[in-house]
């Protein structure tokens, strides 16, 4: 077997419109169908559907952070700097706390969290000769600043 990319991640949320407003209202995903009162799938244009978002209920507990399971969530949103400036200026706009930013040498990334506490990174593609040179350079993490 040979996987040849990510299909889709379906996360567990408390309140379906609440994320609706989230990944379709601040992300941008398109909204492309719903399975009763449920689910709620998205996509970013390129495929059926690239995150599915499922209703669990509002008093559906938190996973503790040293929980073993998903950590987050990654939607590449460009190839520059200044695509990401756009992204953090549209967050703070939004009032989404940015919980972080990092340069990973091969992208650079902003991390936040949706309504529910899943975290969300939204990153640019540095140039792909940085990892294809060294592999290992996809471990970096340091600060970055937007200015």
């Amino acid at each position: 077997m040979k996987i040849q990319g990510v299909g889709h991640v379906v996360l567990k949320v408390r309140d379906l419109e609440r994320s609706v407003r989230f990944y379709s209202g601040v992300l941008g995903l398109k909204e492309v169908g719903r399975l009763r009162d449920q689910m709620v799938f998205f996509s970013a244009g390129v495929s059926h559907h690239d995150l599915a978002v499922l209703a669990v209920g509002p008093d559906a507990p938190a996973p503790p952070r040293t929980a073993v399971g998903l950590y987050h969530v990654a939607f590449k949103i460009g190839d520059s700097l200044e695509e990401l400036r756009e992204a953090k200026a549209l967050l703070d706009a939004s009032g989404v706390p940015i919980r972080a930013l990092s340069d990973h040498r091969v992208s650079q990334s902003i991390y936040t969290e949706d309504p529910d506490g899943n975290m969300v990174e939204l990153f640019v593609d540095a140039d792909p000769a940085i990892w294809a040179e060294d592999p290992a350079s996809v471990a970096t993490v340091r600060p970055l600043a937007l200015g």
